[in-house]
Protein backbone atom coordinates (compact mmCIF):
# COMPACT_ATOMS: atom_id res chain seq x y z
CA UNK A 1 0.00 0.00 0.00
CA UNK A 2 1.60 3.40 -0.80
CA UNK A 3 1.83 5.95 1.65
CA UNK A 4 -0.53 8.88 1.48
CA UNK A 5 1.26 11.60 1.80
CA UNK A 6 -0.25 15.53 2.55
CA UNK A 7 -1.30 16.38 -0.96
CA UNK A 8 -1.04 20.16 -2.16
CA UNK A 9 -4.59 21.60 -2.60
CA UNK A 10 -6.08 24.69 -2.50
CA UNK A 11 -9.28 25.65 -0.60
CA UNK A 12 -10.65 27.45 -3.80
CA UNK A 13 -11.00 23.96 -5.43
CA UNK A 14 -14.33 22.18 -5.69
CA UNK A 15 -14.63 18.51 -3.90
CA UNK A 16 -13.73 17.37 -8.23
CA UNK A 17 -11.14 19.38 -8.18
CA UNK A 18 -9.51 18.02 -5.02
CA UNK A 19 -10.35 14.59 -6.38
CA UNK A 20 -8.79 14.97 -9.44
CA UNK A 21 -5.30 16.85 -8.44
CA UNK A 22 -4.82 14.41 -5.85
CA UNK A 23 -5.35 11.37 -8.19
CA UNK A 24 -2.84 13.35 -10.63
CA UNK A 25 -0.43 13.60 -7.62
CA UNK A 26 -0.99 9.98 -6.83
CA UNK A 27 -0.21 9.21 -10.83
CA UNK A 28 3.18 11.01 -10.76
CA UNK A 29 3.97 9.04 -7.32
CA UNK A 30 2.91 5.40 -9.24
CA UNK A 31 5.35 6.59 -12.24
CA UNK A 32 8.32 6.65 -9.59
CA UNK A 33 7.34 3.21 -8.23
CA UNK A 34 6.18 0.77 -11.21
CA UNK A 35 4.94 1.85 -15.09
CA UNK A 36 2.33 4.33 -15.73
CA UNK A 37 0.54 4.89 -19.03
CA UNK A 38 1.90 7.84 -21.18
CA UNK A 39 -1.77 8.68 -21.75
CA UNK A 40 -3.09 8.31 -18.13
CA UNK A 41 -0.15 11.07 -16.88
CA UNK A 42 -0.59 13.20 -19.86
CA UNK A 43 -4.59 13.01 -19.21
CA UNK A 44 -4.62 13.97 -15.49
CA UNK A 45 -1.57 16.48 -16.25
CA UNK A 46 -4.21 18.20 -19.01
CA UNK A 47 -7.06 18.06 -16.26
CA UNK A 48 -4.62 19.50 -13.81
CA UNK A 49 -4.11 22.53 -15.61
CA UNK A 50 -7.80 23.20 -16.32
CA UNK A 51 -8.08 23.55 -12.05
CA UNK A 52 -4.28 25.13 -11.55
CA UNK A 53 -3.67 26.39 -14.90
CA UNK A 54 -1.47 29.68 -13.85
CA UNK A 55 2.30 28.64 -14.56
CA UNK A 56 3.25 29.92 -11.10
CA UNK A 57 1.25 28.04 -9.36
CA UNK A 58 1.74 25.08 -10.75
CA UNK A 59 5.37 25.74 -10.02
CA UNK A 60 4.61 26.13 -6.23
CA UNK A 61 2.31 23.10 -6.03
CA UNK A 62 4.72 20.81 -8.09
CA UNK A 63 7.72 22.09 -5.80
CA UNK A 64 5.14 21.29 -2.43
CA UNK A 65 4.54 17.51 -3.52
CA UNK A 66 8.28 16.86 -4.51
CA UNK A 67 9.74 17.86 -1.57
CA UNK A 68 7.54 15.42 0.32
CA UNK A 69 6.91 13.00 -1.73
CA UNK A 70 10.59 13.16 -3.40
CA UNK A 71 10.03 12.59 -7.08
CA UNK A 72 9.29 14.77 -9.99
CA UNK A 73 5.88 16.06 -11.23
CA UNK A 74 7.86 18.07 -13.81
CA UNK A 75 10.41 14.94 -15.12
CA UNK A 76 7.76 12.85 -14.98
CA UNK A 77 5.68 14.47 -17.64
CA UNK A 78 8.81 15.61 -19.70
CA UNK A 79 9.21 12.03 -19.81
CA UNK A 80 5.71 11.65 -20.51
CA UNK A 81 5.28 14.15 -23.35
CA UNK A 82 8.65 12.78 -24.94
CA UNK A 83 7.80 8.70 -25.10
CA UNK A 84 5.78 7.27 -27.76
CA UNK A 85 2.01 6.52 -27.75
CA UNK A 86 0.70 3.61 -25.65
CA UNK A 87 4.30 3.85 -24.25
CA UNK A 88 4.63 2.86 -20.33
CA UNK A 89 6.52 5.52 -17.62
CA UNK A 90 8.55 4.67 -15.26
CA UNK A 91 11.00 6.64 -13.63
Amino acid sequence: MEEQLHMPISTDWSKDEVIDAVNFFQTIERAHHKSVAREDILALYNRFKEIAPSKSEEKQLFRQFDERAGVSCWKTIQKAKAAESGEKIKM
